[in-house]
């Protein structure tokens, strides 16, 4: 192996890891986070529900597929960026 081809493939290791470790970190956030502070949310009412309730139940739901989609994408440019993508 090349000093150059271990050089491209740390570079990739440390892009897709610092990429994982972003996406966990939004997720436990979004999963734990949210769900910390929803108490205090209830006194706002959103069409008589609580706004505690719309964040802890849809809010972290539609951060955990927006995120999904933005990883893929995000994956994907680094892929490509060091040549190693899928067809």
């Amino acid at each position: 192996m090349a000093a150059t081809d271990r050089l491209n493939g740390e570079a990739y290791w440390k892009k897709t890891s610092g990429l994982m470790w972003t996406v966990l970190g939004i997720w436990f956030i979004a999963g734990f986070g949210i769900h910390f502070f929803a108490t205090a949310l209830n006194p706002i009412h959103i069409l008589g529900f609580p706004m505690g309730f719309y964040f802890a139940a849809q809010g972290s739901l539609i951060v955990f597929v927006v995120g999904l989609f933005w990883f893929a994408k995000r994956q994907n440019e680094i892929d490509e960026e060091f040549g190693v993508q899928e067809d």
